[in-house]
This record gives structure tokens, C-alpha cells and sequence, in this order.
């Protein structure tokens, strides 16, 4: 890291900073997740190559049990590494397609020495490739398919040309490519509505459409080896097979095409009468050339691609959604999880353990009944899944109570966990109005009373929880909440407020006490809040618009405006009274409980993606999206340190002696013991 930074801070703000010696942060799980592709290197099946959505190439030496990363293909972690070709010729040459989530873009790589450096392609930068081929007879020749059309290369990838015409409306979107076995000119094209053939090395095309459901998307098509007039093709609409070459296809029967998508289609390089098909609702096997079908996995596995070793047919991968890469030994009647050394979880929440530091929780997104929460209790080395009882839910929020028990805020409310399993907590007491005529004092009044309505629980998003005193927090979708009960009920603040307040009692008894055990005022919409914090009888609250803040416990809010900050996304208190926020414009503190603000323009960036006071370090922890920097604070003395974790983290917390950070899609990546700190000192 170079020492220019420290010296911005000094003069900026005339303060000591703390500059921490470089080392890699080493990135240690939880296992699994999103994996797309795999390739094999000529001659040796046990080293694997394997592509992910978030620019990131792994390796495997032992043929897909353990994983390490080889490559991160861009600065970015929006390329999605769907296509992979290990040169036929030249074992150190890799050529990788990319296409990204979010637009149009794209890349095709290529490294000469097994992955250690890499360059872009130049004449196919900005390309969304979505398919790459080597050729079996003319290994020099690869075909690529891109949402533009469909590229040929006849000089092991160096320079490209485009073979399907130019500005087609028919043929482009090009999702899948087959090169003939025997003869190179001929090649297929699958597009996003319908399959394409080429004779003649694509100077004339016709589509192959006759049999196939109009409209359907053409995710994978695969030519018998040795037989290669005999082709599946898979799509939206179905599983296609044809023994012409394609002029004809007839679909195949046995696979349900309900919510179901056949995303890859991969033949037994032994016995070719078997061919797998990758689906979104699980693994189904052939083995008899397509006439049955049975379904091998459970329908929550979602295959993109399946690799069966030609030295070991038995020995079967997939990469899947959610679960990461899983391996069978036996062609597929059993799958066990082959995720060492592969992590690209989303962690939405990372909490380490108050009693024992060497415990860590992460809670992540997106991998329903494969994520959930998981803990580790020795650094990060090994992880366990603890997540019964949350029925696939996105965790959004972890927290601890005083008394050890930790607590996950979902995309469906609160819940706690009772040692065993996860169970729902958070009552809201409802109430009715019942208004009637009687006799007060021997006279007719009307006389009003609080009914007592069934309690619910937390219905929406719990994005935060401050459960740190006598008296908890919780931000949520759906407002504000608030329990001196230790969670066993909570008390609204937002769009809902108006069900859960009681109106004024004039009447005595069991109903008027319970009714005065809630008094709820509303804040000013809109009620969806992501972030609170609590500093003695002071709470803030913060919606990305606006702050809100108590100065009683929670038993009434104002709202204030973060001065200049147009999307609120990071809010911590500091012991001395101080609250800090961060987003787009940066990071600002108020010392006057939130009425004017002040920019640290002093940090070199912008893009606040965290902010948490640490108990420990006795500093404020700064994270941005924007950069792989981190930042720790003394609101004292103002003073710095700072940290080059190498990964882009929005969460970072201190346990057993070192940070370890949360990241967007690489899991949980923590500091290395051997990396100190030493002061650069300078004039004010």
C-alpha cells in the first residue's frame, strides 16, 4: 500500500496515523455456494477448473474434492465465468468466456501459463459471451457464442471473426454452441428462441427449429461423439433429441417441464446411452439414450453444469446454486459435498461471539435451505450449518442478547435460537375498541374500553437489532420497534402503529393495564427503517431518507436530516455521545446529537458501507464499497489506522485478535495474526 494515503490523512486532518503492514486476508468460509462451470485439462481429469458468478476461477488438483482460487478475472465481481476451454494442444493455455449480470458486457480471457496472468481478448472485449468450443478434429478452431452472434477463431483464440450475419434479427443471443466431432464447419448455435445450424463454417445458416417449440430457449446442446448425427438439446420448453443432425427432433418424455429449466446436458465420455441433464429442480440421469428418465437428487438442487471423469465414470460432479460443488463416487446414486477451499457466500451479517472470541456467526443470502446462519467456533476454520427451524430464510441481522443468546433478524421476522433449533420470536400485542352505553354514578355515559386482540409476530424484513440493554431495538420493513420485555413483545413504530396503539381508557381494571403496557408514536414515513443504535436513553434509527431519534428509549421519535447525505446506509453511536453515518458522500458525525453534521473528508473515499464501534479496539470501524480499505477511528483523539484487506467487505468486527470482514460474495475473510501496525508520524 503506498504510504501517500497516510500522508492525505495527516495533512487533512493533522492528526496521527496508523498505517498496518500488507498481507492478504485469507478468505475461510462458509463453504459453498454459486458455482457455473467446469473444465478439465487434457490427459489429466483430476485438475478442474471451476467458474463463478463473481469473477473468481478456482483450481483442483484432486479431481474436484478440495478447491483453491486460482484467478479473480476483474476488479469488478459482477462476471459470471460460464464458459472454460483448457487448449487441447497447450495444457497452460485457459480461455474463459464472461458475461456480466447487470448489462450487456462481457470478456473472453485467455492465460498461456495455467492461470497465473491473464489478458483480455481484445477483439471480443465487451462481449456477453454466454458459450466457447474447442473443436475435437482441428483443436486451433473455437466458436463462441455472445448476445451479438456467433464468432469463430481459427488460431487457438488469438483473433476472431464474426460467421453469423451482421445485425441479424434471428441469429444472436446465442446461449449455446456444438462443434461437429469430424468436421469443424459444422456447428450449431442454441439462441434464446431457437436452435441454428452451419454447414459450411458459417457463410450460410438455417434454422433447425422443426419439432421444437417455438420461442424456446436453447440452453446446451451435445453431439454423440461417435455418432454425431445423434444430438440432445436442452430449452425452456424441454429436453430435444434428434438422429438426423438436427433437421428433425423429437422431445423427450419423462422430465417434468413445470417451473423446470434443463440448464446443461453432459454425455458419459464411456457409455455414451447415458447422459445426465442438469436441471433447476434437481439432477435426472439416462440410461438408456433418453428413452427414461429418473430424477437422482432431491428438486431443490439447481445443476449449471455436470462433469463425468473419463478415467472414473463413477466419479460424477456437479456445480450447483447455493451448494457449491457436489460429488458423487457411484454415477450419481449418492452426492456429498465437495466445497473445501470454495466459498462465495453473500454474508449479509457477521457477529462474533462476547464470551468466546475464537466464535463466529454468519448469516447469509440467497441459498434458502443451504444457508441460514453458520457458526464457527475456531476462527473460521471449520463452519457448521445451523440453520433448523428457518425454512430457507435470508438472514439479514444477527445479534446477542445479554445473556449469550443469539438472535437472527430474516426477511420474515425475528427468531431465536433455543440451543437446538430456530424458533419465532417477537409478539405485538393488538388491540380493540369497544365503545358502550352504562351507568357511572348513577348516570348513562359513554363508557370506552381496550380489548386485548391476539398477538402477532414481526411480519417484515428485521434488518437491525440493537439487544445490547435493558431495553432492545429492532429496524424493520415495517418500522420500528421497541421491547423492555427481552423480546417476548414488541411495540410498533410505523405503518402499523395505528393497530397496535391503544386509544385513551376511561375504563379501570385489566384492560386499562394492559393497554397503558403500549404507547406507540408514529415517525414520519417512511416506515421502513435498515439501521439502529442505542447509546444509554439515546436511540437512532435510520431509513436510507432520513434519521430518526429518541430521546427517551424509544418511547417517542423525531426525525432529523443527515445533512448532506442523500442515502443513509451505515450508522453506529460512540460512547462519547458522538453518532455517526455514512453512505454515497462519505462518512459524518454530529456532536450535538444529530442536529448539524460534520464530513470526514479526511477519509480517501467515499461509499460508507459500514460503521460499528468497537468495545475492544475503541474505535469507530469504517468499511466502503467502493474500496478494500479499512479504517478504525479513535473519537477521541481522532487518531487512524488503517488496513488493505484486498477484498471489497460492508461488515468488519474484532475477534481473537484479529478483524475479519464480511464480504459481498466471497464468505468471510479475516486478517492475517502476523499483520501489525507501525505509526507514520508527521508535522501538523
Amino acid at each position: 500500500m503506498k504510504y501517500w494515503l497516510c500522508f492525505l490523512l495527516l495533512l487533512a486532518g493533522g492528526t496521527t496515523a496508523t498505517h498496518a503492514a500488507i498481507a492478504p486476508w485469507t478468505p475461510v468460509g462458509p463453504d459453498g455456494g454459486d458455482a457455473r462451470r467446469f473444465a478439465a485439462g487434457p490427459g489429466n481429469p483430476k485438475h478442474l477448473y471451476l467458474g463463478t458468478t463473481s469473477s473468481w476461477l478456482y483450481q483442483s488438483t484432486d479431481g474436484g474434492s478440495t478447491w483453491s482460487r486460482l484467478a479473480r478475472l476483474s476488479k469488478e465481481e459482477n462476471l459470471v465465468l460460464d464458459s472454460i476451454v483448457v487448449d487441447a494442444s497447450d495444457p497452460k493455455t485457459i480461455l474463459v468466456g464472461a458475461w456480466v449480470f447487470d448489462h450487456a458486457g462481457g470478456a473472453l480471457l485467455v492465460s498461456h501459463d495455467s492461470g497465473a496472468t491473464w489478458n483480455r481478448i481484445k477483439g471480443m472485449d465487451g462481449q456477453s459471451v454466454r458459450a466457447l468450443v474447442e473443436s475435437r478434429s482441428d483443436p486451433k478452431i473455437y466458436v463462441a457464442g455472445t448476445l451479438t452472434g456467433v464468432y469463430r477463431s481459427e488460431d487457438h483464440g488469438e483473433h476472431w471473426s464474426l460467421i453469423s450475419p451482421e445485425g441479424s434479427q434471428e441469429l444472436h443471443e446465442v446461449e449455446s454452441i456444438a462443434i461437429d466431432p469430424v468436421d469443424a464447419k459444422i456447428v450449431f448455435a442454441g439462441t434464446w428462441h431457437l436452435p441454428w445450424k452451419t454447414t459450411d463454417g458459417g457463410a450460410n445458416w438455417h434454422t433447425i427449429k422443426q419439432g421444437v417449440i417455438d420461442d424456446s430457449d436453447v440452453f446446451s446442446i451435445i453431439l454423440d461423439p461417435k455418432q454425431p448425427a445423434t444430438m440432445y438439446a436442452s430449452a425452456c420448453s424441454g429436453i430435444y433429441k434428434s438422429q438426423d443432425a438436427g433437421e428433425l427432433f423429437h422431445k423427450v418424455q419423462g422430465i417434468p417441464t413445470t417451473a423446470r429449466r434443463t440448464r446443461v446436458l453432459m454425455q458419459d465420455p464411456v457409455n455414451l446411452d447415458v447422459v445426465y441433464a442438469g436441471t433447476t429442480e434437481g439432477l435426472y440421469q439416462t440410461v438408456n439414450a433418453g428413452a427414461v428418465w429418473s430424477r437422482i437428487t432431491g428438486a431443490d438442487v439447481v445443476v449449471n453444469d455436470v462433469f463425468v471423469d473419463p478415467s472414473d465414470r463413477k466419479h460424477v460432479l456437479m456445480a450447483t446454486d447455493r451448494s457449491g460443488v457436489l460429488l458423487s463416487d457411484d454415477a450419481g446414486v449418492d452426492f456429498r459435498d465437495a466445497n473445501a477451499g470454495f466459498s462465495q457466500r453473500q454474508v449479509a451479517a457477521l457477529l462474533t461471539d462476547s464470551r468466546n472470541p475464537r466464535t463466529l456467526y454468519a448469516g447469509v443470502l440467497n441459498d434458502k435451505g443451504y444457508g441460514g446462519v453458520f457458526v464457527s467456533e475456531d476462527s473460521g476454520s471449520h463452519w457448521k450449518q445451523q440453520s433448523a427451524g428457518l425454512g430457507g430464510l435470508d438472514v439479514f441481522s444477527l445479534a446477542e442478547a445479554p445473556d449469550g443468546t443469539l438472535f437472527a433478524g430474516t426477511n420474515h421476522g425475528m427468531f431465536r435460537w433455543n440451543g437446538a433449533t430456530w424458533e419465532q420470536n417477537g409478539s405485538i400485542p393488538h388491540f380493540r375498541e369497544e365503545s358502550r352505553m352504562a351507568l357511572v354514578h348513577k348516570k348513562r355515559e359513554k363508557v370506552t374500553r381496550t380489548i386485548p386482540l391476539p398477538a402477532t409476530t414481526i411480519a417484515g424484513r428485521v434488518n437491525s437489532m440493537d439487544l445490547r440493554g435493558e431495553v432492545w431495538y429492532a429496524a424493520t420493513s415495517t418500522g420500528i420497534y421497541r421491547s423492555t420485555t427481552k423480546g417476548q413483545s414488541w411495540e410498533g413504530f410505523g405503518a402499523d402503529a395505528a393497530e397496535q396503539t391503544p386509544a385513551p381508557v376511561r375504563s379501570s381494571g385489566a384492560a386499562k393495564k394492559a393497554a397503558q403496557a403500549v404507547t406507540a408514536v408514529p415517525v414520519t414515513p417512511p416506515t421502513e427503517y435498515r439501521l439502529i443504535d442505542a447509546a444509554g436513553a439515546v436511540v437512532y434509527a435510520a431509513s436510507r431518507q432520513l434519521v430518526a431519534r429518541s430521546q427517551d428509549q424509544g418511547k417517542t421519535w423525531e426525525t432529523l436530516t443527515p445533512g448532506t447525505l442523500t442515502s443513509v446506509e451505515a450508522l453506529a453511536t460512540a460512547p462519547n455521545g458522538e453518532v455517526w453515518i455514512g453512505g454515497r458522500e462519505g462518512a459524518f458525525l454530529s456532536s450535538d446529537k444529530g442536529q448539524t453534521w460534520q464530513h470526514l473528508k479526511q477519509l480517501p473515499f467515499a461509499g460508507i458501507s459500514g460503521l460499528i464501534y468497537d468495545p475492544d479496539m475503541k474505535r469507530m470501524l469504517i468499511t466502503s464499497w467502493q474500496s478494500t480499505l479499512i479504517f478504525a477511528i479513535d473519537p477521541n483523539d481522532r487518531s487512524w489506522k488503517w488496513w488493505e484487506a484486498g477484498w471489497n467487505v460492508h461488515a468488519v468486527r474484532w475477534a481473537d485478535g484479529r478483524l475479519v470482514g464480511a464480504s459481498r460474495f466471497d464468505g468471510v475473510v479475516m486478517q492475517p495474526r502476523s499483520e501489525s501496525a507501525r505509526t507514520v508520524s508527521a508535522a501538523r
